[in-house]
């Protein structure tokens, strides 16, 4: 019996160890940079963390630029995936050395995950290209050019990745409690 229970601990380790990996920020990144004043994306790996909200926040390396890190979305939900933000929303100065954070929402110093070093490109500037489209959590490619054209494509990218989140999530539950059953077999 204890061998059993052991078998089962593992695999419901494994499976948890699966579903609830690390958060990471897909974009943007050091190849997929923001516009200033122009509407811009920020997409995370959604399916992989185990964090339901969190705080969005931009600093920058130079303290010239931002001299600590400022909140851009009090609150987003995880299973968006993606969030497209307004010029209203992050009004910063074109520069390089910008970093995206996701921190926990009462304790802005629990930082769930941060982007890599990116860019904000001046007003009039090009977005990049399509080929530097973000892999988002459910495996397929959903659009993070940030351009208005693309707004319409990312928000249905991020409902569909937040639809199959749930399905994800449900399937890994239905799994753990077949294998929590067998140990009041």
């Amino acid at each position: 019996m204890a061998s059993r229970l052991f078998t089962v601990f593992a695999t419901a380790s494994a499976l948890f160890g699966a579903v609830f990996a690390d958060l990471q920020v897909t974009a943007p990144s050091s190849d997929i940079w923001w516009v200033a004043q122009s509407t811009n994306v920020i997409a995370w790996t959604c399916n992989d963390s185990p964090y339901s909200e969190f705080t969005i926040l931009i600093t920058n390396s130079d303290s010239s630029i931002l001299t600590s890190a400022l909140a851009i979305v009090a609150i987003e939900q995880n299973y968006d995936c993606s969030k497209i933000l307004t010029p209203e929303q992050v009004n910063m100065p074109a520069a390089t050395g910008y970093t995206l954070q996701l921190a926990n929402p009462l304790n802005s110093s629990q930082v769930y995950a941060a982007s890599d070093l990116f860019e904000i490109k001046a007003l009039g500037s090009a977005y990049p290209s399509s080929s530097a489209a973000v892999e988002s959590a459910t495996g397929s490619l959903a659009s993070a050019s940030a351009s208005a054209a693309s707004a319409s494509a990312s928000a249905s990218a991020s409902g569909n990745a937040g639809s199959a989140l749930k399905t994800s999530f449900g399937f890994g539950l239905g799994a753990i409690g077949a294998i929590l059953g067998l140990v009041t077999v």
